[in-house]
């Protein structure tokens, strides 16, 4: 049934979201994103009225709609993807905007193959809409692109408004797409009509989740109708049960979407093919707009609709198609080789690891030439070589591309990193006096390009120099790394990891972490095994306004990781640090020690209490830790839980400074014990747990 949109296109204003069925197939959308609209116009006098002026004039030119105007790909729109991320997965492949752009192709020219399915009872309805959307070649300042550009900000977990206004190309001459990590409120996408863009143009795009973006890479067949479904609402389709984004309700009987041949219906998120209501013979559920996954045409209404929307000036739709736009943005012209690149799989491996490149030069590469120094093979032809690295060191890789007529060159120095493999003989003690970050010894990641992990001489706990990270209250949110070289555990028993840290808060809300990994597999993965917080146990110094500068040992705290199970005793053994930043102060690492090695480090001296078990609990093997400031007679005894002398570890003179006393674990049984430190000045006591086979 046809009626008008004025009044369900207002509905969404005043309708909530309802919470999807868990045991529902489809996806949902956010069309129109009501909470952003109701700001925006709560914010702009004359808005709504702007808006339902726009929407007269689109409802008028769709009745006067000629549909001889459509099909053939007669409309090309230019298109730009904006990938908004942090470095994660949202971070996808151009070959997956490649793929995207070619299931759009498909379904707006009914070119898809899975069409010829749809129920009989709507063959004859399909449409070929006639649209053709191209990936942009040039870009607004007239350079070269391949119609991506990608965008490092924590926004992608919003996927909001402000997320959108870090890029946007002009509305008039591209068509904006923003890939984030998420849409928002656990929808797939989300866009607006027409109607209430037109004078809002800085929301003028497409905002949608990349596991919805083409049938590759993040997303799936499953998933990849949902950016066609965007493009609907961006070209002035409604929901098949009208503008609400509540399908379901028998309210939505009431409503409708403005197209004569789309039954009307509640709306569905099931593929229920025998799906009839709101008194219709057979709801149209295989309909890109609705939320089923078993999505598959356009009716013909809804095409005329749609090209009505992008012939008229409402939102500057009818710019982008414009002969001299798409010259401007090079969507006619054939492109010519202008830029060289190439992506990579993980660059930092064990030796006897592979490398995966990829050639991501644009355009119309012809030939390519690699060369991989250290690699096997070290030059290549293909797209996509695959190398082998067999000898540890930094390598560089160089890749030449020509269109037969152009030619460019890049160049990525000290690109790839070969660990030694097996790793470094433990015991090892690291406090960075000699050590260049960023090789294959210790090497840091500064993801945000605003500084990261670095030697300094302006502070350490032992020896001359340590690693900083300055941190400031611009680093808010950022996160910096530091990545250990291989080590090789695999004849531990346990292993037992020390690391002297100085932090300081800027102020008392400072919630800063500094945590702790391992990976037994040359750091393919990784496990958290210590969190350090700025308002508990980071903190050594206090709160200080200026930059920190610990001042003596006193001002450092001591980290002790003996939670390493036995499937972290690998040849290929690696460690990492992770400064999540809040604002606070800077932050100083030294000191590191793999299985317990004092060496370049001073245990807690005596104060009557300062001695450490390591590991404890304890299965195979235990230490007593501690340092003497002077020499003198000290008995070291293990007693039962009731007090009772079990087993005497020392008894004598020890001079000053550490001593270590191994706990002979062969002789105990599991349980609880005591473990007391006597001199002259007192005595101590600890309590020890024995657990597990030994």
């Amino acid at each position: 049934m046809r009626t008008t949109l004025t009044l369900s296109a207002l509905a969404f204003l005043s309708a909530g979201l309802t919470a999807q069925d868990p045991q529902d197939d489809g996806f949902r959308c956010l069309a129109n994103h009501p909470e952003q609209l109701q700001k925006h116009l709560d914010a702009t006098p004359g808005a709504l009225e702007e808006a339902l002026a726009a929407e007269a004039r689109l409802e008028e030119a769709t009745a006067n709609f000629d549909r001889a105007q459509r099909g053939g790909s007669t409309y090309i729109i230019p298109v730009v993807f904006h990938i908004i991320h942090n470095n994660g997965a949202e971070n996808i492949s151009d070959a997956q905007v490649y793929d995207a752009v070619r299931v759009l192709n498909q379904d707006y020219n009914k070119l898809n193959t899975d069409w010829t399915t749809v129920r009989p009872d709507f063959l004859d309805r399909v449409a070929d809409v006639g649209i053709e959307f191209r990936l942009a070649t040039i870009d607004p300042q007239g350079n070269c692109t391949n119609g991506v550009t990608r965008t490092v900000s924590t926004q992608t977990y919003d996927g909001d408004f402000e997320m959108t206004q870090l890029i946007q190309w002009p509305r008039n001459r591209y068509m904006n797409i923003w890939v984030a990590a998420s849409a928002g409120d656990g929808v797939a996408g989300y866009t607006y009509y027409p109607m209430w863009l037109d004078n809002w143009p800085e929301a003028d795009g497409i905002v949608v989740d990349h596991t919805y973006v083409g049938a590759i890479g993040t997303s799936s067949t499953y998933h990849s109708r949902v950016l066609t479904h965007e493009v609907g609402h961006w070209l002035n389709l409604a929901h098949c049960w009208g503008s609400t984004n509540e399908p379901g309700e028998q309210s939505n009987c009431s409503s409708d979407d403005g197209v004569a041949d789309t039954p009307n219906t509640v709306g569905w998120t099931a593929c229920n093919l025998n799906g009839a209501t709101c008194g219709s013979p057979l709801d149209n559920v295989e309909n890109y707009m609705e939320y089923s996954y078993c999505c598959k045409m356009f009716t013909e209404g809804q095409g005329d609709r749609m090209v009505a929307a992008l012939t008229s000036n409402v939102a500057q739709r009818s710019s982008l198609w414009q002969p001299n736009n798409l010259l401007q943005t090079g969507v006619t012209t054939a492109p010519v080789l202008c830029n060289a690149g190439f992506t990579h799989g993980r660059s930092d491996v064990c030796a006897g690891s592979t490398v995966q490149f990829t050639d991501i030069s644009y355009h119309g590469v012809t030939e390519r030439l690699w060369n991989f120094p250290g690699g096997t093979p070290s030059t290549s032809t293909e797209a996509a070589p695959i190398v082998q690295y067999d000898t540890p060191g930094t390598y560089p890789v160089t890749m030449q591309v020509s269109d037969g007529v152009n030619e460019l060159t890049v160049v990525q120095e000290s690109l790839v990193h070969v660990f030694q493999s097996p790793g470094i003989d433990v015991p090892v003690t690291e406090g960075f006096e000699s050590t260049t970050l960023n090789d294959v010894a210790w090497n840091a990641v500064d993801n945000d390009g605003d500084g990261t992990f670095a030697p300094t001489s302006l502070a350490a706990y032992s020896g001359n120099q340590s690693v900083r990270l300055t941190n400031t209250t611009s680093s808010d949110g950022r996160k910096d790394y530091l990545y250990s070289p291989t080590y090789d555990l695999s004849d531990a028993t346990d292993i037992l990891i020390t690391f002297r840290y100085a932090f300081a808060q800027r102020n008392a809300s400072n919630d800063d972490r500094l945590r702790f990994y391992v990976s037994n597999n040359c750091g393919l993965t990784w496990s958290m095994r210590k969190q350090l917080r700025a308002g508990t146990d980071l903190n050594t110094v206090g709160i200080v306004g200026g930059d920190l500068i610990p001042n003596g040992p006193d001002q450092w705290g001591l980290a002790v990781v003996d939670n390493i199970s036995s499937s972290y005793h690998a040849e290929n053994f690696r460690l990492r640090f992770e400064f999540e930043s809040d604002g606070g102060n800077n932050v100083y690492i030294d000191d590191i020690n793999i299985n317990g090695v004092s060496v370049g480090m001073q245990e807690p001296v005596w104060d009557g209490s300062g001695f450490m078990i390591v590991p404890n609990p304890a299965s195979s093997v235990a230490h007593v830790l501690f340092t003497l400031p002077d020499a003198g007679m000290v008995a070291v005894d293990l007693l039962d839980a009731l007090g009772r002398e079990v087993l005497p570890l020392h008894q004598g003179t020890l001079g000053a400074g550490q001593h270590r006393l191994a706990i002979p674990m062969e002789t105990l049984s599991n349980g609880m014990y005591l473990l007391r430190v006597v001199r002259k000045e007192g005595a101590s006591t600890r309590r020890f747990v024995v657990n597990g086979s030994r």
